[in-house]
């Protein structure tokens, strides 16, 4: 099928075939949400890119002398003990928080996948947590976690396994497991939710068989279960990695990266380089080294999911 265009009189008419018009018309209702992309995330991308090979600070942003200094910034990263120290803070933050989120969500979802009464309403009461935003969460964070009035102190001393308040958030040993407590609290609901709806695409015909057939509950889980539940595992694991990996707001309001950068992640690390420090280039460095990060296990996630489809 044809469709014309109308032309002024005296002017022949272009005919282009209905495919051609569809297409067109897709690409325009795609065109307003490519270009807000390519302002609102390409820009900065590539100026950030751009700026990670420079030497700009303060002085040289308001003399407009930067100049090109080649992989001099991530050298010097690798080289500086604190780097190395946030590096490894966001690696144990990320696999903490991932080991602690997917088993206690794992667990749950496995409760509450079996009918009982008040199943609904207390699955959705955990999901409160999941819906808080995390400067919220980071509050109750400081008030839990808090010295004086907090509430695991006060629990702690009345049961007596203390005998003073421990001060969480300002210790260098006990700040990282108090941020990932909280981070685990807003995760847990997250895994339970994405692990239960795998879990119910699972038909129960399949469990019945197999107890028929002889099989323990834990055969059950271990050669039904876990295969099934494969693609839901990974798309847990992988989101749960990027969000994780790139937290900021979480430490940024409990603890500031501190004591000592003992809180410091890559995500606050760049904030305190980029916006306290002034050091603009190495700021941009650091946030270049979280993307590549999140790049290299987006692409890791891809290449499954590819896999699995196959």
């Amino acid at each position: 099928m044809w469709g014309c265009l109308q032309a002024p009189k005296g002017r022949r008419r272009i005919s282009i075939p209905i495919a051609t018009k569809m297409k067109l018309e897709g690409l325009l209702f795609v065109l307003p949400g490519f270009l807000y992309t390519v302002i609102v995330l390409g820009y900065p991308l590539v100026y950030n890119i751009l700026l990670s090979f420079q030497n700009m600070d303060v002085r040289s942003f308001v003399r407009g002398t930067s100049m090109f200094i080649g992989l001099a910034n991530f050298k010097a990263l690798f080289s500086n003990p604190t780097f190395q120290l946030v590096l490894k803070n966001t690696l144990v933050f990320t696999i903490g928080s991932l080991v602690f989120q997917f088993t206690i969500g794992f667990a749950l979802a496995l409760l509450f996948a079996k009918r009982f009464r008040l199943a609904g309403p207390i699955r959705g009461s955990l999901l409160i947590a999941y819906m808080m935003p995390m400067s919220v969460t980071a509050m109750l964070g400081k008030n839990i976690f808090g010295v004086s009035a907090g509430l695991i102190n006060d629990l702690l001393l009345k049961i007596g396994l203390i005998h003073r308040p421990v001060e969480w958030l300002v210790s260098t040993s006990t700040a990282m497991i108090a941020v990932v407590a909280m981070n685990c609290w807003v995760g847990i609901p997250f895994n339970m939710l994405i692990l239960t709806s795998g879990l119910t695409n699972i038909s129960e015909s399949i469990y019945d068989s197999a107890a028929v057939d002889g099989a323990t509950a834990w055969q059950r889980f271990r050669y039904i279960t876990l295969p099934l539940m494969r693609p839901a595992i990974l798309a847990v694991l992988m989101l749960g990695f990027i969000y994780t990996f790139k937290a900021f707001d979480l430490m940024f309001v409990m603890t500031a990266g501190g004591p000592l950068n003992a809180t410091d992640v890559l995500g606050t690390y760049a904030y305190q380089l980029s916006f306290t420090k002034h050091q603009f280039s190495m700021g941009a460095a650091t946030g270049m080294i979280l993307f590549c990060c999140l790049l290299v296990v987006g692409l890791f996630y891809l290449r499954l999911i590819a896999a699995e489809e196959d």
